[in-house]
């Protein structure tokens, strides 16, 4: 700034002094011509005088202009000063606040601190008084146990000399009694607690039933064109026939079955030859009477739910199947088809346990002589899958089967077992022969298109047998056709609450070992004779 003002002041001297050396200059040159140039002589150093006196002025004007700013600086500065001072004081006084601050929490956590040690200390003082009082204790209690163990022997001795057993017999004695006790108590609890069922159970007794015969397959399973739908009551009768009929109507419509509602008691018939269109309605009718909404518009809703869910139905019995038999890879529609056979019959035998059994035997075989065990499996599953779809088009099964399997791509293998023994076509793989072969065995075993008179003779013998392997079983009948199990026991070996456990345990086992239509009912006698003679 110093730089700046002293040339600013300089330069208009400098230029004065140029102009005096001109001047100087000009009038030496021009001496020779005074009395001409007087008059111009003058006036120059008149605008050199005002010129020096313009140059002074703006001289001063600068000095002032650059007094103010440096006055105005200095002001700025100390202000700057002023305001940087004050800062620094409040943050000092803030830190110092804050000191102030960690200080008095040190000060309280030194006070906690202190307190809890003080606590710890009569804490630590009253363990170590409980430690004492325990160890007396301790001892006091050793001491009255030794004088206990010794009592208790004393009485022992004691006991065994007045009883004349030892302590193991003694042990054993109540313990048998204590058995004896415990089952004769089981044996009542369960006679008390069957009778109570029995006496409650009396709605369900139907329900049971049906579950029983059907639990479990029986030597061969003929599908009837019947299903039996139990009522809670007959009043339910009056609310399925509807106004005027319209709601059998409209079930009947929606299904395609006959519902046959009769004066048998709490039940209505179902009539249908397929067996599908049977389910459906049955599931349906079920799924109604337990809602207790029963009109055409709800039936309709109904019945297209049971649809939708037995297709779900079909595809998981389809996968498992595929499952059991070890097939993989068949396309979805195959799938369907596969378990839609559940509801297919052949000559009374069940076309889906048929065609499992089918591909397990041809598996086996095939696994015996080196074929391939995959698609002798696949080859067995679907070599009547056409009979799936005799109820919905026209034709053999076996050109349903052709059809079926060309659309959904299996090999010409797969469809050359499919048409083997039928229509003279003739097996072209080792495979296609193992499939037949597995289909005639499966059909023509015993028991699986019919029911024979050596099964009949045997399922006999073999209730009989289940019973007499129990201990104090004299003598037993199958009589009523096998459907009534008669076991005459001995009376000095089994008492009443032993001849209800073993009827019981007859029937489980009888559950558990044989298969057999309907149900078997077990009846224990047990007979008790005083015989005398008069002389």
């Amino acid at each position: 700034m110093n730089a700046t003002l002293w040339l600013v002041v300089l330069l208009p001297i400098v230029a004065i002094l140029g102009l005096f050396v001109g001047y100087f200059g000009a009038r030496s040159a021009t001496a020779r011509t005074l009395g001409d140039a007087e008059t111009p002589a003058t006036r120059i150093a008149d605008d050199a005088k005002r010129l020096v006196d313009q140059a002074r002025s703006e001289a001063d004007a600068k000095l002032r202009e650059a007094d103010t700013k440096i006055r105005a600086a200095e002001l700025e500065a100390k202000e700057l000063a002023l305001r940087v001072r004050a800062e620094l004081d409040q943050e000092s006084r803030h830190r110092q606040r804050e000191m102030q601050e960690v200080e008095r929490r040190v000060v309280q956590q030194e006070e906690q601190l202190g307190r809890r040690l003080d606590q710890l200390d009569r804490r630590e003082t009253e363990f170590q008084n409980r430690d004492r009082a325990m160890g007396e204790r301790e001892r006091s209690l050793g001491e009255k146990e030794t004088r206990l163990g010794s009592a208790l022997e004393e009485q022992r001795r004691k006991l065994e000399s007045i009883a004349g057993l030892t302590t193991e017999e003694a042990k054993r004695q109540v313990l048998a009694q204590a058995e004896l006790d415990a089952r004769r108590e089981a044996q009542l609890l369960g006679m008390r607690l069957e009778e109570e069922a029995r006496q409650t159970a009396h709605v369900k007794a139907k329900e049971v039933l049906a579950t029983t015969i059907q639990r479990l397959a029986p030597d061969y399973t003929v599908e009837t064109a019947v299903s039996i739908v139990d009522l809670p009551s007959d009043d339910m009768k009056g609310r399925i026939i509807g106004r005027e009929g319209r709601n059998i109507r409209a079930l009947e419509g929606f299904t395609g079955v006959d519902l046959i509602v009769d004066d048998t008691p709490e039940a209505v018939l179902i009539s249908a030859y397929d067996p599908y269109r049977r389910e459906i309605a049955r599931l349906a009718l079920q799924r109604l009477i337990a809602d207790g909404r029963i009109h055409p518009a709800r039936i309709e809703e109904v019945v297209e739910k049971v649809k939708k869910e037995m297709e779900q139905h079909l595809r998981e019995e389809g996968d498992k199947a595929c499952f059991e038999v070890g097939v993989h890879g068949l396309h979805p529609e195959l799938i369907k088809l596969v378990g839609r056979m559940k509801f297919r019959t052949s000559y009374g035998q069940n076309c889906l346990q048929h065609s499992k059994e089918v591909a397990w035997l041809a598996g086996m075989m095939a696994a015996e002589i080196g074929a391939d065990v995959q698609l002798a499996k696949r080859m067995g599953l679907l070599h009547d899958i056409g009979k799936a779809l005799t109820h919905e088009q026209e034709g053999s099964h076996p050109e349903l089967s052709l059809q079926v399997l060309t659309k959904y791509n299996e090999s010409s293998q797969v469809i050359n077992a499919a048409l083997c023994g039928h229509e003279n076509v003739e097996p072209e793989t080792i495979e296609a022969v193992l499939t037949e072969a597995a289909d005639g065995i499966s059909a023509a075993r015993p028991g699986a298109r019919r029911d024979v008179l050596e099964s009949y003779i045997k399922r006999l013998a073999k209730l009989e047998e289940i019973a007499m392997s129990y201990k104090g079983v004299e003598l037993c009948y199958a009589i009523q056709a096998g459907r009534e199990l008669r076991v005459m026991t001995k009376a000095e070996q089994i008492s009443d609450l032993d001849a209800h456990q073993l009827a019981k345990d007859i029937s489980k086992r009888i559950e558990a070992e044989m298969q057999y239509p309907g149900h078997i009912k077990v009846v224990v006698i047990r007979e008790t004779r005083a015989v005398e003679v008069a002389k």
